[in-house]
């Protein structure tokens, strides 16, 4: 009899456990890439999601590191892994939304020390701290003076009347080569209409050999500018990021701020509506309505 009654405990208590991870509860909190560039500082004094720590979670996510929430629990946080439930990425991973502030609903499971929320829905609450630097940006005219590679001084001031893709990159910077077609395709489907591409490459004047057959081997057909800085960078949004690319209006005011590798089909609609603005309207309003109605599609998304 008491061996009865003890099995039934067990079973009870197996019964309750599983009942309990598969309950459904909402969590809301920070998308991290990796728990050690979470632990790179302390998160409750300084926060993560800075234009570099987007960068580097490239190559973590895509590496392979464990996507994980961030929840604050009193003076601490508790990192759960994001597992796909019911919900469906938008993109091949959690990638696009790194740093910014969550809520997901879905069942917790437990793996020897790691806790597990397997998402069945997710709502955007917040952007990253990345985005909400670069939103302060927008509206603002911010120079930039350059040399050529044939060291002839140039400034974004003299593109004033055309729509300006300035992208930022460096020779050794194996993403840069990888998006540079998408930038070489744009320059040749929107040139005609008035949209000039400008690469901003922080390799030095010195450096201008391997500059040139950077050029070379990916075709570049838009103006290149050497000595490009980290302040430089820094001015415009983006962090010591690279790639990072910025799109200027016609007014020569900032309209969007893009600080990773380029997305061609959303940078396309981009500057075919800020094209379809008649001349003089503010492009920032353009872009602004343009952010709006792409949140209003993400922000929610069903499971």
């Amino acid at each position: 009899m008491n061996h009865f009654f003890v099995c039934l405990l067990v079973s009870l208590l197996v019964a309750t456990t599983a009942f309990a991870q598969n309950s459904i509860v909402r969590l809301e909190g920070q998308v991290v890439c990796c728990a050690d560039c979470w632990a790179e500082a302390d998160r409750t004094k300084e926060e993560f999601g800075t234009a570099e720590d987007l960068l580097k979670a490239k190559g973590c996510v895509e590496g392979g590191d464990p996507t994980l929430l961030a929840v604050r629990e009193g003076d601490q946080f508790k990192l759960y892994q994001l597992a796909l439930g019911k919900y469906r990425l938008p993109g091949k991973n959690w990638l696009e939304f790194v740093g910014k502030r969550i809520a997901v609903n879905g069942s917790i499971q437990a793996k020897k020390e790691t806790s597990i929320i397997k998402v069945d829905s997710l709502e955007v609450l917040a952007p990253s701290p990345a985005e909400r630097d670069s939103a302060k940006l927008i509206g603002m005219e911010v120079p930039l003076k350059l040399k050529d590679l044939s060291g002839i001084d140039q400034t974004l001031d003299a593109f004033k009347g055309r729509i300006v893709v300035l992208n930022f990159w460096a020779t050794y910077c194996l993403p840069c080569r990888t998006e540079m077609p998408d930038l070489v395709a744009l320059q040749n489907e929107f040139a005609a209409l008035g949209v000039q591409v400008i690469g901003a490459s922080t390799d030095t004047a010195e450096d201008r050999s391997k500059v040139l057959q950077f050029v070379k081997e990916t075709k570049i057909n838009f103006p290149i500018w050497v000595g490009a800085t980290t302040a430089a960078t820094v001015r415009f949004g983006l962090g010591n990021a690279l790639p990072g690319t910025v799109v200027i209006g016609r007014d020569g005011k900032i309209a969007k701020i893009i600080s990773n590798v380029i997305k061609p089909a959303e940078l396309k609609k981009q500057i075919e509506a800020m094209l379809s603005a008649p001349v003089g309207t503010n492009e920032v309003a353009v872009k602004k309505s343009a952010t709006k109605e792409k949140n209003t599609e993400v922000s929610s998304v069903p499971s």
